[in-house]
């Protein structure tokens, strides 16, 4: 099983001197539908809170030397045959750091609680609602159904931001440099 924990520890310096924050680092099952997984990496700019396809590609090549080079000396960082993909959190992003919960107070939020979780408030293991912050390792959340709830972020399965329109006007709007070169291509049927 792959150490992703030992993996975000030697990709939070390579994004780190690019200047891009680490955002997650994850396995999971690759898109490409050989079997394999996927090394999933989401970082951004602190300056826009995105990547742009330049800063994805310049920390994937980062990322990809460092691990090519553990692996030459013989560490074996990821088992099996696996896919690197390196993106931007996007608007619906995954709320991960301690720091995300606190950003995006007053923004709606979907928190799965981790199996086997038996809250004080609840048994309940998926809140939707107002995101209101963090406290002292709590997470603050008005849920649609059973109101004010605090949930420890260490018991946390995933937790990310629903698409709202409150959310799109207020995040920063994407960089389209580029998207003037894109054409689109019909499949042959």
């Amino acid at each position: 099983m792959t150490d992703i924990a030992r993996l975000t520890s030697l990709i939070e310096p390579e994004a780190n001197a690019l200047g891009f924050e680490l955002v997650r680092v994850a396995m999971m099952p690759s898109e490409a539908g050989d079997g394999g997984e996927a090394l999933q990496i989401m970082a951004e700019d602190p300056a826009t809170g995105q990547l742009v396809i330049e800063q994805c590609a310049a920390l994937s090549r980062r990322v990809s030397d460092m691990i090519d080079a553990r692996e030459e000396a013989g560490e074996v960082l990821v088992e099996g045959a696996y896919h690197l993909e390196v993106s931007s959190p996007g608007i619906d992003r995954p709320l991960t750091r301690e720091k995300d919960f606190a950003d995006w107070a007053g923004h709606e939020a979907r928190i799965v609680m981790t199996k086997g979780w038996s809250g004080e408030e609840t048994s309940k293991r998926v809140f939707k609602g107002e995101l209101t912050g963090i406290n002292h390792g709590m997470v603050q959340l008005t849920d649609s159904k059973t109101g004010e709830v605090s949930l420890p972020r260490d018991e946390i399965h995933s937790a990310k931001l629903v698409l709202t329109d409150k959310l799109i006007a207020a995040t920063k709007p994407l960089d389209t440099s580029g998207a003037e070169e894109i054409t689109e291509e019909k499949a042959d049927d």
